[in-house]
């Protein structure tokens, strides 16, 4: 029980210690950024920071993964949704309608094909 309190208080302090960081780190800029301004580089290269984190999140997921033994496809209905919504957003530069359109795609074929 003793060691099970410990690492508790352990656990938890790491936890508060982490957001006590990451709290100091985001607000940093917001207290001293006009005093230390960026550089143009720097400010080119934070342009493409969401689109790298979005394709670091999704790319993962859409992948064909399977277990290394096996040396098959897993392909599902997520990776064809995504296709749809990519061709949706090239043929009408909207962002609803790539979203509403890659979503639809995914319930019909969820329940068209009973994928999970």
């Amino acid at each position: 029980m003793e060691t099970l309190l410990s690492l508790d208080w352990y656990l938890y302090g790491a936890i508060l210690l982490l957001g006590l960081c990451t709290l100091l780190a985001r607000a940093s800029y917001h207290l001293f950024g006009h005093r230390v301004p960026l550089g143009d580089g720097v400010r080119r290269a934070l342009r493409y920071a969401p689109a790298a984190a979005l394709t670091a999140i999704i790319v993962p997921i859409l992948l064909p993964w399977s277990e290394p033994a096996s040396m098959t496809l897993v392909v599902d209905q997520r990776l064809f949704a995504a296709l749809v919504a990519i061709w949706l957003f090239q043929k009408t530069r909207n962002v609803l309608v790539m979203i509403a359109g890659g979503m639809v795609a995914f319930w019909v074929l969820r329940w068209f094909i009973g994928w999970w």
